[in-house]
Formats: C-alpha cells, structure tokens, sequence
C-alpha cells in the first residue's frame, strides 16, 4: 500500500501504529483535519519513506518533539498546521531536515523565525504557509528559495514589507493580510498574480507598481489608509483582473469609466468616493459582486443594471441615491441592500415577479465547487443588518439571499408579487412609509429567516400565514398601526414584546402571555407617582386628625376616602391602556 488518505472525516481517538520492525513502504500519509488526539506517536520517524504527510489539527494537547520528522529525508509536502501545541517551531532548525521539501504548512502553530542565521540546504521551497503563527520580524530565508505561494497572514509584522520580496521571480501568490505594515518598500514585481494586504497600516496613495502586474487575478487592498483617487492605471489589468477589493480606505474622487471585461468582483465601500456610477460598468459582463455602500455616491437607481446577467450580490447601501427605484429584471440577483439612501416613490404590485434567483429554494449553486461567494483564493464579504443586528459575513454562502429596501421613503403598500421570493431568508423593509396591509403573500416565502417591517405606516392584521413559518426566528413589526389579532406560531410567542409596541390595537395569546407583565405592575408593586399621591392623602389626613375633633373629624375623613379613588384602584388595567396609547410613533 502507497497511500492512506483519511482526511476530512470525524475520525477521533489516538493515531496508533503498533509494532514496526521496518520501514513501512507508505509514501502518502493524510489523517488531516479529523478529530484525532494525544501525542504524534514517535514511530512516525520510521515512515523513511513518506513523500507526502498531513497532520493538519491534529489535537496533541501536550509539547510535540519536533525531532520525531528529522528522519524523514524523502518529504516533499508536510503540513503540520493547528496541531494545538504550546511548542515553538524554530523554522530555521526544522528546515534543516528536509532536502526535498517543496511545501510546508505550519499555520496555527507557534514559530519561532528570526533572521539570525541562513537556512542551509538547496532553494527547493515553493509553497509556505505561516499564518497566525506570531511571527513579529519577516523571515528572510523565503529570498533564497524559489518561492511560489507565501502565507505569511495573521502575524505581528511591522514596517515595510521588504524590497526583495518583489524581485522573486516565480512569486505567484502573496497574502500579507492582518499584519501592521506601513510600506510597500522598492518595488520591481512583475510576477504576482494574487496580491493580498488587507487590514494593515498602509498609507499613502496606492502604489504604481501595482499597475505593472502583468496577470494579476486579485487585488485586495481593503482595510487599511490609503488617500487619494483609484490610479486609473489599473486599466491595464483590465484583461486579467478578477477580484478587486480597496473597501474601507480613505480614497476620493469618482470611480474610473476603465472597463474590466473579466472583473467578477468590485467592492469600493467606506471610501470618500463621489459622483455617478459610471455607465461604463454596464460593460463588466462578468461583474457578480457590485458593492459601493458608505460614500457619498449621487444617483438615481441603476436600473441599468439589469444588463449584467451575472450580477448576484449589489450593495448601494449609505449613500445618497434618490428618485424611484424603477421596475426591472436582476435574473441571479440574490443579495440586494439599497438601505439607507433617499429612494422614494411606491412599488409596483408585479415589482418582484423577474427577480427569478430569489424565487428558488437554495439550489442554485453546483456542489462539485466551493459553496461561498468567490473563488479559490478570495472569498467576498459583506456586512448586512440581519435580524436586529450587523452582521458581517466573512463568507457569503451561494445560496443566501436578502433584500434590504430599509431606511428610505418608500411609500404606497408592500408589493404582493414579494411573495414569490420563495428563497428569501432576509428581508428588511423597515424606516419607510408603507401603508395599507402586510401582504399575506409573506406566507409563501417558507425559508425566511428574519422579517423587519417596523416603523412603517402599515395598518390591518399581521398575516396568520405567517405563524407557519417554522424558520422565522425574527420578526419586528413595531411602530406601526396594526390592529386584530397576532397570529399564535411558536415564533411569535417567543417574540420580545418591543417587536410589537405602538400597535395598541394588537391583542392575542402572545401578548396576553408575555407582554402583560411589561404594561401593568406587578402583585404587590405600586407606581411611584401612585406612592407619592398616597402619602400625600395621609399626610393629610394625619393634618386633619390633629385639628379637628369629634364629628367634624368624622365627617373630613369620610369625604376624603369617598372623593379620592386611585387610578389603579378603580381599573388596574388602567394605566396599562394609558402606557400603550402614549408609546412613541414613528
């Protein structure tokens, strides 16, 4: 047997070899990323013979002895990454093993890599991975290989990223992510394909060099300080350029008219960018992410959009796009947030009968490839309000689907052809002027998650359809003027009674469980305004007591007690009425 291949299982237990009088003859060894635990078994030195061996979150829980891999002269691939060890690696002793080794993974684990002494032995090392490793200083060592794929993220390293680094000739992907550099340094590249610096400290505008990448496939420059316009340089990458990412910078300016024919990915939110949308991305044919939220864009609705069949995620949120938002057809749009702008005007009842993407129920991705938005080295991300909350996406399931129309001054009722969206999990209409009835086409939507439509001008019942719901977990239909009813579902009873305030005319089983306590005082509890008109009255009284005697004594104490009746004491649910009537509108 050559091979043994039990990754990406629920294998758990010790790993165990028993007896070896020889060298076994097994050349690949993968038991990765299972539940296996205890100590690397000290026998693994016998496997002379391994080309290939993956340990990868293997949980030793204890200090793993390093040496045990010395005798494994013929590995050309390990990974040995989240071995849940306290045990440093001193890279430049653990490279010293190997004469063979093309790739190593030691991500997760502790390495200790200073630039004290060179590693000995040919430049064979094409692929390094050392993310979240600690690392606080840039390993030198990678200059004299002939490297091919670096990881170096989720580290410690300041400073400048180091000049050399730019002149390795075969360098294909670079991931400098989640570190604090400051600096590009000299550069001269013309190889990178994949250029990853997010979440640093980089200032300044974007460097020129970039622009002189030959075959660069993605650009993720997101998450730090750069100043400036978008270098309409990057023209020249238009033909290769797959994924773009500069969000969360401190660029200016408008976004260029440069055609990107094979640009999948355009995300430029939280910047200071300007202007219109340019026409010119109608000519993005495989444009499937369009993400501009929190500039200052000014523009109607790019209705236009629609010419882009790929198009499967579009982000306008936080701007300042205004007039209606036209009738038109998005076929594989299945994210949309266009909150937080001034978009007004009503909707049509038919609005929503093209947008077929979100009218399927999760099956519109293919199994055989990655399940998140993306491709093999980039995943998109976004930040949607979902039930309540921001939440950022790190990763963006193919088959997740919201729309978001909150924030604006949408008016006229709630299209009934929203019903149609039968994969819709999100859907937030919230801080509108929406009148007339809940559609009770919502009951059609059987995967929704979580459902918004608060402050809002909407009148009737709340659907009972909706109480079938099994997967609603979210609701909020506050600050409206909904009466009758409230349906009985599970979803609803477990709701906090905030998600139904200012509607006085709500009732039912699910406010008369849970939301009574919140309106009425509790046994034994007086209001405090009651207490303080009480102790007054017997203040009073007392007063009385000490100066008047006999009959007329008789007589104050009896009109008192027949003329002064307490809200509470006349009608306990008072004061709940009087609570719900006066709550805050929208």
């Amino acid at each position: 047997m050559d091979i043994v291949d039990l990754s990406d299982n629920q294998l758990n237990g010790i790993l165990e070899f028993g007896n070896i009088s020889s060298p076994p003859q097994l050349r690949k060894l993968d038991v990765g990323n299972n539940n296996l635990r205890g100590p690397i078994p000290a026998a693994i030195s016998k496997f002379t013979n391994l080309v290939q061996l993956d340990l990868s979150h293997y949980k030793t829980q204890a200090p793993v002895d390093f040496n045990i891999f010395s005798h494994l002269k013929r590995l050309e691939d390990l990974d040995l990454s989240y071995l849940n060890t306290t045990t440093a690696i001193d890279l430049n002793d653990f490279l010293s093993y190997f004469k063979r080794l093309e790739r190593l993974v030691l991500s997760g684990n502790p390495v200790s890599a200073t630039n004290k002494s060179p590693v000995s032995g040919p430049p064979l090392l094409r692929y390094l991975e050392l993310s979240g490793c600690g690392i606080t200083e840039f390993p030198e060592f990678p200059r004299n290989q002939h490297m091919e794929w670096l990881d170096i993220s989720n580290n410690k390293i300041k400073g400048q990223v180091p000049g050399w680094l730019w002149t390795l000739p075969k360098l294909a992907y670079l991931n400098l992510s989640n570190n604090t550099f400051t600096g590009f340094g000299n550069s001269t590249t013309v190889s990178i394909v994949n250029l990853i610096a997010s979440n640093n400290n980089f200032t300044g505008k974007i460097p020129s060099f970039i622009c002189d990448l030959r075959y660069v496939y993605t650009l993720d420059l997101s998450n730090n300080k750069f100043v400036g316009l978008i270098p309409r340089c990057l023209g020249n990458l238009k033909r290769s350029l797959l994924y773009l990412n500069l969000r969360q910078n401190r660029l200016h300016g408008g976004l260029p008219e440069t055609i990107f024919e094979s640009l999948r990915t355009l995300d430029v939110g939280h910047n200071q960018l300007t202007g219109r949308l340019p026409r010119s991305l109608i000519h993005f044919s495989s444009l499937e992410v369009l993400n501009v939220e929190s500039n200052i864009f000014n523009d109607t609705f790019p209705f236009w959009l629609h010419s882009l069949r790929e198009l499967k995620i579009l982000v306008l949120r936080s701007n300042a796009f205004h007039g209606p938002v036209l009738q038109t057809s998005f076929p594989k749009l299945q994210i949309i947030d266009i909150s937080h702008n001034h978009f007004n005007g009503s909707l049509s009842s038919d609005y929503f009968v093209k947008w077929s993407a979100m009218s399927s129920l999760g099956d519109n991705y293919d199994q055989r490839f990655d399940n998140y938005m993306g491709g093999s080295y980039y995943h998109d991300s976004m930040v949607l309000m979902n039930k309540g909350i921001e939440m950022e996406f790190v990763r963006i399931l193919k088959i997740y689907t919201a729309l978001d129309f909150s924030g604006n001054k949408f008016e006229g009722e709630i299209p009934r052809s929203i019903g149609l969206l039968k994969g819709l999990l999100m859907l937030n209409l919230s801080n509108n002027a929406f009148t007339g009835h809940i559609p009770s086409s919502l009951g059609n939507l059987t995967a929704l998650e979580s459902l918004d439509v608060s402050q809002n001008k909407l009148s009737g019942e709340i659907p009972q359809e909706l109480g079938s719901l099994s997967f609603l977990s979210y609701m909020n239909f506050s600050h409206n003027k909904l009466t009758g009813l409230v349906p009985g579902g599970t979803q609803f009873q477990r709701l906090d009674c905030t998600y139904f305030e200012d509607n006085p005319g709500l009732f039912g089983p699910s406010l008369d469980e849970d939301c009574r306590d919140i309106h009425m005082p509790t046994p034994h509890e007086t209001p405090e305004s009651e207490d303080e008109e009480e102790e007054e009255v017997l203040s009073w009284i007392a007063a009385v007591i000490g100066v008047i005697p006999g009959i007329a004594f008789g007589w104050v104490i009896g009109y008192i007690l027949f003329s002064y009746k307490p809200e509470w004491f006349i009608d306990p649910f008072a004061r709940n009425k009087r609570r719900i009537s006066s709550s805050t509108t929208h």
